[in-house]
Formats: C-alpha cells, structure tokens, sequence
C-alpha cells in the first residue's frame, strides 16, 4: 500500500481555476473523502493523481516517488467510476480478470486472482453472467473487484455509489468500507454526497473553486467548521451574524449570544444542538430567542422545524429534533429555542 503526498498542485483551463495551489497527504491505508459542490475541482484532483490531468504545477508523489509525468499504466492504481465501465460483452470472470490478462500473467494465476476478488467482494458462483444480467450493486462489486485485481497501490474512486438508489447506497457503504479495511489499501474517492462522505471518511477535505476549505476526520469538520460554506456545505447550519464582543456576539436587535471562544462577527449553530419548546418552557441554559413555528416537517425518525425568529430578520431558523414521546408543534406555536454556548461556533465569512 502507499502513502500519497501533492504539494502545491495547480491546474487551469483557460481563465477557470481548477486547483489552486493545493497541498494534501494521504496516509497509507487511509480511506479520504474529496468533497465539494460540482466545479469545486475535486474531480479534476482525482483524475490528477491518476494520471488523466497533468498538472500545470507542483508536485505528485507515491511513497515519496514523484509520478506527476509518469503515465497511467505504469502508476498502479486501481479506479471506480460512477457508471462502472464494464465490459457489456465481457463476463464477470473476463472483466475481473482484464487488467491481468493485458499485464500478460499466466493462467492460472489469473483464474486465482479472480476466485479470490470474487470471494472478497461476495460474488462467488456469479463469474459467469454477463454484466446486464447483475443488479447495481453486483455490477458495482465487479468494477471494485476488477479495480483490485492487480494489487493496486491507490484506489481511486469517482462518485462510485452515485448510480445506485439510496437504500442500495447506504448498504455498499457499509460493504466498501469493510473490503477496504480488510485489504488496507489507501482509498481516494469523489462524492458530492455529504452522509456518504460522513460515514465512511477516515478524514474528509471540502474542496470549492479548486482551494482547499478544510481537512480533517468528518466529526472535527462537522463539529468544528472554520468557515461558513464549511458549515453550510457539510450539512445543514444556522449563521448567525452581529457585532463581536470577545466570546459573545451581539445581534441586529440587541440580543447576546454566548459563544465557543472569541469571534469576529459570524458563529453558526448545528439545527439537532437546539432544543424547541413551548414558550416559557425553556431550560436555563447559555443562548435563548423566542419565535414562531413556520413549518413542521415529519420524515419518520426527525422532525426539521422552520421558526421564524425576530432577531434574525427574514431568514428561518431550523432546529432538528428526534422523533420522540411527545406531540409535533404546530404552525404559528409560539416556542422558545435554547442551546449551548459550546454549540456556538465561530466561523470566517
């Protein structure tokens, strides 16, 4: 396996930014999430590493062994696309095995290796079966197999759950992230998807107009964003915008909010850390403003509310509680929100 190290990577075309000036390392056996709205670069980064953009700058390098100009089939990678890229005329056996059968390996160890992908990615007695005849997810066991198969150093992975519904989706998370742990390879993988990168994410990087926003394992990104498009990015977030006064911050109408440290004008508040409760109900805690219910919105599990709140002008407050004993609150109920000072985060504009 590899440890993978860019340093001041740029790439442009024409007057658009792809990377700009971006410096990351990926750990040997790390499993790292690039996140980002569509045009952030974060594609263009993976396709760097392997070996489909040549960067205009700076530096590629695996286990220390710089690979920038190095071509793609000498960079023993191993890569996962979105739509999967099989061979439609192929069987699973002759796609797996395709990157062993171009390397020239003998038979039998080609036969082997197969057995072996087929038995990783629990797809045994299905060799035989031509690609249209899998589900999704069997199709997509077979491009990650087919991606393993010649004992890459990196995994490479584009949006690779994209194509799948949601339920199917949540499922593969859970098996990808076991096939990658067991074999310990080092994974890079694109998703636009936070949950996705959330779960299954040793560390995370939020990437927008090529520049890196924030690295970090995705509770301390989630938890602790330093920016605004970090917080609102990686879920969803209340800002809260005023007048700093060391770790308090003073709102439009004169209201004070505690906060996590000192700051300098924004913090942002996660909707699960508020509590909702009937005007005059609330706890003694550090922050509290009263509105009224706009919206209630039931998902099973959760409700979302939507509170408008005087002190924040036009902009809806959204507070995220679970589906517990007790009654969801109407619209235009009267509700005071309460919340923790620690839950108070600073954030730059």
């Amino acid at each position: 396996m590899s440890s993978v190290e860019i340093a001041h990577l740029c790439k442009r075309y024409d007057s658009v930014t792809a990377l700009d000036d971006v410096s990351i390392a990926f750990e040997d056996g790390e499993f790292f999430g690039l996140l980002g709205p569509s045009g952030s670069g974060k594609t263009t980064l993976l396709r760097a590493l392997a070996g489909f953009v040549i960067p205009d700058s700076g530096t590629i390098s695996f286990d220390g062994q710089r690979v920038e100009n190095v071509p793609v089939h000498r960079r023993e990678i191993g890569m996962v696309f979105q739509n999967y890229a099989l061979f439609p005329h192929l069987t699973v056996n002759e796609n797996i095995a395709f990157g062993l059968s171009v390397r020239g390996r003998p038979r039998e160890e080609t036969a082997k290796r197969v057995d072996a992908m087929l038995g990783l990615v629990r797809l045994e007695g299905l060799g035989e079966r031509k690609p249209r005849q899998l589900s999704g997810g069997q199709q997509q066991r077979v491009a990650l197999a087919r991606a393993l198969v010649t004992d890459p150093k990196i995994l490479l992975l584009d949006e690779p759950l994209g194509a799948l519904d949601r339920r199917l989706r949540q499922e593969m998370q859970v098996e990808l992230r076991e096939i990658q742990r067991s074999t310990g390879i080092t994974a890079v993988f694109v998703t636009h998807d936070q949950e996705e990168a959330l779960t299954l994410s040793d560390r995370i990087a939020i990437i927008d107009r090529g520049r890196l926003i924030q690295v970090g394992p995705p509770r301390d990104v989630y938890e602790r964003p330093e920016t605004v498009f970090a917080a609102q990015f990686l879920g969803d977030a209340n800002l809260f915008q005023g007048i700093a006064e060391g770790d308090r911050l003073k709102l439009s109408g004169g209201q004070i909010l505690h906060t996590n440290g000192p700051n300098t004008g924004s913090v942002v508040v996660r909707p699960e850390k508020i509590g909702v409760y009937p005007a005059g109900t609330a706890p003694a805690t550090d922050n509290r403003l009263d509105g009224d219910i706009l919206q209630a919105i039931f998902s099973g599990a959760s409700v979302t509310y939507r509170v408008r709140v005087p002190a924040l002008g036009e902009t809806p407050l959204l507070a995220f509680l679970q589906n517990q004993a007790g009654d969801v609150l109407a619209p235009a109920t009267r509700v005071s929100l309460a919340w923790s000072a620690a839950h108070t985060i600073p954030v730059a504009s």
